[in-house]
């Protein structure tokens, strides 16, 4: 009889949650009190957006990533909705430009000052105006620059190009019929090519992102869909729902053949929707349910069972929405391989949270950080549209790495632009100067006290554009700690002033006790 390992071997066995500390938190932060089973905040490696409470329509904050602490209750907002935001999503190849939609039937697409939003922001640089009802949920394409996917109220998901000149977009590119009822989220492959939505007409569905035509459909009586995930590229869906008796259930299908279930699996009896996320670079899935305090991680294979439990994350701060850090923002010095940003909505509070791959070795790690998608397009919008299909430009996550450079697609697209609305998208117009103060800064040779306590950028790309103080008090408070570090400075020069004459001094009394001698 061979004898078989009681634990399945697995470099990611003993991954461990690592909460920030209260200084590193953003506190006191108006929470929306929405009840929509959206995540409610979005992060990329230069801003974090929250959802917030606010009367007169709907509002988000932007904070810089570094901006933690207590946040001003006067902070300025991006308030151009006239009803509740129900989702946010930032682009994922322009870290300035922003999606938002809200009950008010519109989406709305907003570009972000390289230093932050310093005034409240009331006018979008897109405004899309083709549903009838609230708008629920959107989704940037994974591959293609420039086309987003929007689906409300009225049944339909709409796919929208934002290259078009018009500033109010009344008419999507295209338009899906095929849901009977709400949808309840959406996700993409890798390569951007299939779509598969939940509806809450109880079934699954896999279509053609570009498209729109139903490949599978999956109608599980005994599972009830609610948050679906494409898996990468492994041919396989995975599902977090109800069960017949309203415990709370995971499914996975194949992505060939939706009849039925590979796995299903009953978690607990809360009510709370799980969340799930999944990492394509370490397989890796997490499980984060809404009122929960606690987040389950599993690893993915392509063989039976599939789906293997790793462990769990535990706290007693319940989470209302999760916002997640794109791979080429996270801490690699650390081996950190996700990291969310929980919405703590009795604390008013977003609490980052790191997720970390114990090792003992303070190099970089290549068999946990693989090549992953970089913040550049594969396509512009008009190639896809014309029916190309490309995965992602891959990047490295090792520190000093070469840059990320835009296309030259990208670069004739920002020239044919004209001057008023180029200011108006610095996503585009200010990347020279980025590049500019990434040079400048790699060949100072002074480090300020800011940038040692800023959390390192895995590709190298170190963060000079930060949000600068916005109010009298912290303008105050930095004056206070600048005068402090400069009283410090000095004592430290009368010390050594000091310890300089006493030095003199011995040296003299010991030439005189020579000459007597």
């Amino acid at each position: 009889m061979t004898w078989r390992p009681q634990y399945r071997s697995s470099k990611f066995r003993h991954v461990f949650g690592k909460a920030a500390t209260k200084e590193n938190c953003y506190d006191g932060v108006p929470i929306t009190r929405s009840v929509q089973d959206n995540h409610f905040c979005a992060v990329n490696p230069r801003f974090v957006a929250i959802i917030t409470e606010c009367a007169g329509g709907g509002a988000f904050l932007v904070l810089s990533v570094h901006h933690t602490g207590k946040v001003d209750p006067h902070h300025p907002r991006v308030s151009g909705h006239r009803g509740n935001v129900l989702d946010i999503k930032w682009n994922p190849f322009n870290d300035f430009c922003i999606a938002s939609c809200s009950e008010d039937t519109t989406v709305k697409v907003w570009e972000i000052p390289p230093h932050g939003v310093l005034k409240n922001l009331t006018v979008p640089w897109k405004e899309l105006q083709g549903h009838s009802r609230r708008v629920g949920i959107i989704e940037w394409h994974p591959t293609a620059n420039n086309i987003l996917f929007s689906t409300a109220y009225d049944y339909q998901v709409m796919i929208w190009n934002l290259d078009s000149t018009e500033q109010v977009m009344k008419n999507p590119i295209r338009t899906i019929k095929h849901h009977t009822d709400v949808v309840l989220s959406m996700s993409f492959n890798t390569d951007g090519s299939l779509l598969a939505t939940t509806c809450r007409d109880r079934k699954v569905r896999l279509m053609e992102a570009r498209s729109g035509n139903v490949l599978q459909e999956a109608n599980c009586k005994t599972h009830k869909a609610s948050k679906v995930l494409i898996l990468g590229n492994m041919k396989m869906l995975f599902t977090s729902g109800t069960s017949r008796y309203n415990d709370r259930q995971i499914a996975l299908w194949d992505q060939d053949d939706l009849s039925v279930p590979l796995l299903l699996e009953n978690l607990d009896g809360s009510s709370g929707v799980l969340f799930p996320f999944y990492d394509a670079d370490t397989h890796m899935l997490y499980l984060a349910g809404k009122g929960d305090g606690n987040i389950r991680y599993y690893e993915i294979s392509s063989e039976k069972p599939y789906i293997h439990y790793l462990t769990e994350y535990r706290s007693h701060s319940p989470q209302k929405g999760m916002g997640v850090m794109p791979k080429r923002g996270l801490d690699v010095s650390s081996c950190e391989v996700f990291r969310f940003y929980k919405v703590v909505t009795v604390k008013s509070l977003i609490e980052p949270l790191s997720m970390i791959v114990p090792r003992r070795s303070e190099s970089y790690q290549e068999d946990i950080y693989p090549m992953t998608a970089g913040n550049r397009p594969a396509l512009t919008a008009e190639e896809w549209l014309s029916g190309l299909e490309k995965g992602p430009v891959l990047m490295s996550l090792k520190p000093g790495s070469e840059l990320t450079e835009p296309s030259s697609e990208m670069k004739e697209l920002a020239n044919s632009q004209d001057t008023r609305r180029s200011q108006s998208r610095p996503g585009m117009l200010q990347l020279s100067y980025i590049q500019d103060q990434l040079e400048a800064t790699k060949e100072a040779s002074y480090r300020a006290e800011d940038d040692r306590s800023r959390t390192p950028v895995s590709n190298g790309d170190d963060l000079v554009l930060c949000s600068p103080p916005r109010t009298e008090n912290e303008l105050r408070l930095k004056f206070l700690k600048q005068q402090e570090e400069i009283r410090r400075l000095r004592e430290l020069l009368n010390q050594r002033d000091v310890r300089v004459k006493q030095l003199e001094l011995e040296i003299k009394n010991i030439k005189n006790s020579q000459t007597q001698s």
